[in-house]
């Protein structure tokens, strides 16, 4: 197995080589092999008469005229020649590279790389080589490379390994042949060795397409086992769902379901009555009405005699949800409560032996709800708000307080489709994607810097009418690195600015208490313009809050400007998002020109997926993002799709668990821990 040979067994590599190559996490020949080029210089001779302007081009051509020099100072030359490639007469220009001058004759055959100006007929080069272009060095690899180590070098490592080991690699090709001829796939081996030295534009883009694949299929294949270990293991229960007393409970709103809300609700009731466990992520936009669906689910919980809870990462959070169950569920016999780190001495002692003996329905909470002293009686659904603000250990002690209770996930952050298949591959994933109706949409406007005055005026306007603002600035202090707005200093400019009116201050290094208390004078009009970095509450509710002021919004991604729109328009009035950038680059522009023409979310989502690739599209990390070596999320998403299908197929097939063509598939399963013997572990 090219896996358990080390990479000093290649010819080349020494010691010092070997510490380098571990620096790039590549300690065996396998993952050697797998440390594909990041680019490809491409020096296929090109037809001028199809090249594009400003395009980087190789031509090959005989040299014309005498070569002229000409310095600029000691060290900056221009050195400049005529070259006859096919039928057009061009104008090479080469910098800072004198010794040409002696080299270069008439009548030279040279092949020249470098970018092309088509309205001058000139190509300015950056590499020339005499003589006419091997055809195989065509596609030239560029690889990641640190200290020690040069793109060069490790060509030459990557070289000497498939000539030894490359025939090793399509022996245990995990695609079966059946799957290969399906789709027109290269061997592993020739995919690998294509992709590291490809003959032609064809070869790479069939080895690349064949790599992208398996990279989706083996993670597919991993996350369809665990949902299906999931369902098979007969771990979960079903919950008798009292439909009558639902419909009636729904009828009975004061507002009207969108079919979207009613859509997802069905999902989630069939999961509740389904023998297996649910694991559901619910998605929806800021203000799609998912709060709603889970007071129906939790009363759907209560009504068949089983207990629910709702976890949110704070206290302020908390008791907006606890106040909305409440108003909702306790007219119909469901008993509410609140357990935050506030609730204490013998109102807590009292809380707990409620909850214990099933006196309580429905709790409500932050991460107080995980402690060892929290106890049910029979607990059947636990909603988790925002799951992305707790860690996996949180949850999963959550989930613990019962016997494997049915688990809903929610979140304001709307997921692209592709990152809702790879980091949520394993639950079923419910999408709220129509907004209520009546509900104004923010307007949103994009100023520059010097129009902050007028900002400041119209901000002026709706405090004299009653209303309350956000400023959200990215910085908390002044920083000498960044010439950004910070906090600290607007909030004293706007506490002159506003005399009349009182102005508060939120960031990330307030304790917890002085947070709550910031946001709750917020939310109690004790303050009516706020001033914060991002660490204003997703889902914090403040109705009165018409304006959101941002500084430096291109400092911002797209999702994240998205969410903080969403902390105003939840009342009557119509409410205002005030972007202010500079808009330098034409990124920034582009960015702040989709945000005041679009509100939807999930449109924004896959904007920001494309302009700020996957990493950190919701500001956040996402910690159950795999890392693939060569597929990418956004320009794949088809194979990614297609991938999907296939592992789905596969994991419910008898074949896929006997037959010896899927054995490499099993033995990956396997050593990812999801498989041993003829099933699921």
């Amino acid at each position: 197995m090219i896996d358990e040979i080390p990479v000093t067994a290649v010819r080349g590599v020494g010691p010092e080589t070997a510490e380098a190559l571990n620096e790039l996490n590549i300690r065996t020949v396998g993952e050697l092999l797998e440390h594909f080029p990041h680019r490809y210089e491409n020096y296929q001779i090109k037809d001028l008469a199809h090249a594009q302007h400003e395009e980087k081009i190789t031509i090959v051509g005989k040299v014309q005229s005498e070569p002229s020099l000409r310095f600029f100072s000691k060290k900056k030359s221009r050195l400049t020649f005529r070259l006859l490639s096919g039928r057009y007469l061009v104008k090479a220009v080469v910098f800072n590279r004198p010794y040409l001058k002696r080299r270069l004759a008439v009548g030279d055959t040279v092949t020249v790389t470098g970018k092309w100006d088509a309205y001058a007929l000139s190509i300015t080069v950056n590499e020339l080589k005499f003589g006419s272009l091997d055809r195989t060095e065509a596609y030239e690899p560029v690889y990641s490379v640190k200290d020690g180590l040069t793109s060069k070098g490790l060509r030459k490592i990557i070289r000497a390994a498939l000539e030894r080991y490359g025939s090793v690699m399509s022996e245990r090709d995990p695609l079966p042949p059946e799957l290969r001829e399906m789709y027109k796939l290269p061997s592993r081996g020739d995919a690998i060795r294509a992709l590291h030295f490809p003959q032609n534009g064809t070869e790479l883009k069939h080895a690349r397409r064949r790599m992208v694949y398996e990279e989706f299929l083996l993670f597919q294949l991993k996350m369809q086992a665990l949902k299906s270990f999931n369902r098979q293991s007969g771990s979960g229960r079903s919950i008798k769902v009292p439909k009558d007393a639902v419909h009636t409970f729904i009828e009975g709103l004061p507002f009207s379901l969108t079919g979207a809300q009613r859509r997802v609700i069905d999902e989630i009731l069939a999961d509740l009555e389904a023998p297996y466990r649910m694991n559901r992520l619910l998605q929806g936009d800021v203000g799609s009405g998912k709060t709603v669906v889970a007071a129906i689910a939790l009363y759907a919980v209560a009504k068949a005699g089983f207990q629910g809870a709702l976890m949110v990462p704070t206290e302020i959070l908390a008791e907006q949800h606890a106040e909305s169950l409440d108003r909702l569920l306790t007219p119909h016999g469901v008993t509410v409560a609140l357990l935050t780190g506030t609730v204490k001495g013998r109102r807590r002692q009292a809380l707990l032996e409620h909850l214990a003996n099933g006196g309580i329905d429905v709790v409500v909470g932050t991460h107080a709800l995980i402690q060892e002293a929290v106890r049910f009686k029979n607990l059947g659904l636990v909603v988790t708000d925002e799951q992305h603000r707790f860690g996996v250990e949180q949850r999963r002690a959550l989930k613990a307080k019962g016997i494997n209770p049915d688990v809903l996930f929610m979140t304001a952050t709307p997921i692209p489709r592709t990152m809702a298949i790879s980091a949520f591959g394993d639950m079923d994933i419910s999408t709220i994607d129509e907004m209520p109706a009546g509900r104004k949409p923010v307007r949103t406007t994009w100023v520059k810097h010097e129009q902050l005055n007028a900002v400041l005026r119209f901000m002026l306007k709706e405090l004299q009418k009653g209303r309350q603002a956000y400023v959200i600035c990215p910085l908390i202090e002044e920083s000498e690195q960044l010439d950004l707005q910070n906090a600290i200093d607007v909030h004293a400019r706007l506490s002159a600015v506003f005399k009349d009116y009182k102005v508060g201050l939120l960031h990330g290094r307030m304790t917890p208490e002085e947070k709550d208390r910031a946001m709750s004078d917020f939310k109690a009009n004790r303050t009516q313009v706020l001033v914060s970095t991002t660490v204003i509450e997703v889902g914090v509710n403040v109705p009165n809050a018409t304006v959101m002021v941002v500084y430096d919004a291109e400092r911002f991604g797209l999702a994240q400007l998205h969410q903080l729109r969403g902390r105003v328009g939840r009342g009557d009035e119509q409410a205002y998002c005030i972007l202010i950038a500079d808009g330098k680059s034409e990124a920034s522009r582009e960015r702040m020109r989709i945000m005041t023409e679009t509100a939807d979310g999930f449109k924004l989502s896959e904007y920001d997926l494309k302009l700020r690739g996957p990493g950190d599209v919701f500001g956040i990390k996402q910690s159950g993002l795999p890392d693939f070596k060569i597929a990418d999320l956004i320009h794949d998403y088809r194979a990614l799709e297609v991938a999907r299908r296939d592992a789905a197929e596969m994991i419910r097939s008898e074949a896929f668990w006997r037959d010896p063509a899927y054995e490499e598939l099993r033995n990956w399963l396997k050593k990812e821990g999801v498989f041993a013997g003829d099933r699921l572990d």
